[in-house]
C-alpha cells in the first residue's frame, strides 16, 4: 500500500512540528505550509492526499479555503483549530471540511479521525443495490421493495439524494452542499424543499420515518448518513 502523503497548514511552527511527528510515527508522508500561498504551491506539486488546515492563516482565511478545496479539489480537509465553539465548527464543516478537531487536540485522537477521513476516501463507489434491515433498494431501477411484498418507486430526485448519501457516509452535507450537487444553485433558508425530499426518503427506507437512524439530522447544518454496519443495518 502507497504512503498517503498529508499536507499540514499552519502559521505556527510548532503546532507543525508536533503534527509532523505524529503523523510520520503513523507511517504518512508529511509537508508543511505557514500560509495560503505555501499550501497552494504544496497542492500545485500534487501528491497530496490530506489537508490539515488551521483556521487563522496570516495571508488567508481558512473556512475560504476550505470551501475553495471542496469547490475545486477533491482533496479531504480536516481542520484543527483553536476555535472550538458550536458555530465555528458548523461553519467549517458547511464550508466543506470532512471534519473538525479543537486544539489543544489528543494525538490519539488525531490520528483516529484522519484515518477515518481517509477510509471514507477510499471506499468504493456507492452499489447499485442495498440491503437494509427490512428492504432492497434497487438504486438503478429507483425502487425499494420491501420484505413483506411491498414495494415503492423513489423519485429521480430521492434517488439521486440517496446516492449523494452513499458516496459520503458518516460526513456532514449541509443543505447547500445538496443543492449544488443536485440543482446546481444555492439554497435559501426559507427553502423547505430538501428538508421534504428527505423526509419522504427516510419515510421509504426507514425502518420508522419517524425516529430515523439512516438519515440523521444535524441542526442548523443538513444531513448525516450512519450506515451502521457493525449492527447490520445497511449492506452495500
Amino acid at each position: 500500500m502507497f504512503k498517503k502523503t498529508i499536507l499540514v497548514v499552519d502559521d505556527e511552527a510548532e503546532v507543525r512540528s508536533i503534527l509532523r511527528k505524529l503523523l510520520e510515527t503513523e507511517g504518512w508522508r508529511v509537508r508543511e505550509a505557514a500560509d495560503m500561498n505555501g499550501m497552494i504551491a504544496e497542492l500545485d506539486a500534487g501528491g497530496v492526499d490530506l489537508v490539515s488546515l488551521d483556521l487563522e492563516l496570516g495571508d488567508g482565511d481558512g473556512l475560504s479555503l476550505a470551501r475553495d478545496l471542496r469547490a475545486k479539489q477533491n482533496i479531504p480537509v480536516v481542520i484543527i483549530s483553536g476555535h472550538g465553539a458550536p458555530d465555528t465548527r458548523a461553519q467549517g464543516l458547511v464550508a466543506g471540511a470532512d471534519d473538525f478537531i479543537v486544539k489543544p487536540f489528543d494525538s490519539r485522537e488525531v490520528v483516529i479521525r484522519i484515518h477515518r477521513v481517509l477510509d471514507r476516501y477510499e471506499r468504493p463507489k456507492s452499489p447499485a443495490e442495498l440491503s437494509i434491515d427490512h428492504a432492497r433498494v434497487d438504486l438503478k431501477r429507483g425502487r425499494v421493495v420491501h420484505h413483506d411484498g411491498r414495494s415503492e418507486d423513489l423519485t429521480p430526485f430521492e434517488a439521486k439524494l440517496l446516492e449523494l448519501f452513499l458516496k459520503h457516509p458518516e460526513q456532514v452535507i449541509s443543505r447547500d452542499e445538496i443543492n449544488r450537487a443536485l440543482h446546481g444553485r444555492e439554497w435559501s433558508p426559507y427553502d423547505r424543499t430538501i428538508d421534504g425530499h428527505v423526509a419522504r426518503l427516510r419515510r421509504k427506507i426507514e425502518p420508522d420515518g419517524d425516529a430515523p437512524r439512516l438519515i440523521r439530522s444535524v441542526r442548523g447544518v443538513g444531513y448525516v448518513f450512519i450506515p451502521e454496519n457493525e449492527s447490520g443495518t445497511l449492506q452495500p
